[in-house]
């Protein structure tokens, strides 16, 4: 398919190609991956659902959890509709303009995941190695100021790479080898130098997930070490259940990044489509299992949800 010519970009819109040397994993991947969707849909509108409606929930913890229910919602609704459309009715033509839009989305979301996770430990930290001040300081003013810092630091800072990658010049070739409109695979069809946006793509994102993730392990190295010198082994129990569920989420969102990174790295060792299908699945996997694992691992939570579920009936 030829490209369509634009005046001032050369391309008016690009083909999402997602599994160039694997093309027979759009097969398998297509009901999974809606199944995975629907899940995460679902289990976030569930849990959100259930903190609105039950006052007992109505706390500075679970305000945070909501956030990351909404900022989970939107980016599973930015990517997946569009690879599932892919997938199954072959739909892989995306305007200029919403192709990066999209990226522009990933970006600042995934950004405010991060941030949130970091709020999240910062919470847990006050709770258990400040516990009679936690009441004082994790306020409902506290979280609002939260919220308005994850939105304002995460949209102005992720601005910077999609614009730079809409102004450059794609003269010809408009075939992306993804699934998504990520920053890296759209600027490399540019017949202008890129390494201006590469640079700030890596700069940008180690800044904000690296200090991020940097303050998230410092939280948790001095809630350990608190904990250490707990000398009730009931309070020590109760103290690692406290952080287990947010140390968890953590993990799906840090290791799924992680191997993502890496494979990245080693990209000359792998096939090509391993850090495409990486990239879609972190957009939904840590999505369906949040809500999950705070479902399961949350009393009142849990308690809140039977509790919506005998009024339905």
């Amino acid at each position: 398919m030829t490209s369509h010519r634009n005046g001032s970009t050369g391309v008016s819109d690009f083909l999402l190609n997602c599994f160039v040397k694997s093309p027979t994993w759009q097969l398998w991947l297509s009901l999974p991956l809606s199944l995975l969707f629907l899940l995460a849909m679902g289990a976030n509108a569930t849990l959100l659902i259930t903190i609105r409606l039950e006052a007992s929930l109505h706390e500075p913890m679970y305000y945070l959890l909501s956030l990351l229910s909404l900022l989970d919602m939107v980016l599973c609704l930015t990517v997946i509709p569009k690879v599932l459309a892919i997938f199954w009715f072959d739909l892989r033509s995306i305007s200029f303009v919403a192709c990066f839009v999209q990226m522009y989305i990933m970006n600042c979301f995934l950004a405010m995941e991060s941030c949130t996770f970091m709020v999240m430990a910062y919470d847990r930290y006050v709770a258990i190695c400040h516990p009679l001040r936690y009441p004082s300081i994790i306020t409902n003013r506290f979280i609002a100021k939260v919220a308005i810092f994850v939105l304002a630091r995460n949209a102005l800072l992720t601005m910077s790479v999609p614009i730079l990658s809409a102004r450059l010049h794609y003269c010809g070739r408009n075939v992306i080898e993804n699934c998504i409109c990520a920053n890296m695979s759209v600027s490399r069809l540019s017949c202008d130098d890129v390494t201006i946006n590469r640079l700030l793509q890596f700069a940008g994102g180690w800044t904000l997930l690296g200090s991020d993730l940097i303050l998230i392990f410092l939280s948790y190295t001095l809630i350990l070490r608190a904990v250490l010198r707990f000398k009730s082994e009931g309070a020590v129990v109760k103290a690692l259940s406290t952080c287990g569920s947010h140390f968890i989420l953590i993990l799906f969102f840090s290791t799924i990044l992680l191997v993502f990174v890496l494979t990245h790295v080693a990209k000359k060792k792998v096939s090509p489509d391993v850090p495409v299908l990486l990239n879609v699945l972190h957009h939904v996997i840590p999505a369906a299992l949040n809500p999950i694992v705070y479902g399961v691992r949350t009393q009142e939570i849990k308690q809140g949800i039977q509790r919506l579920l005998k009024k339905g009936w």
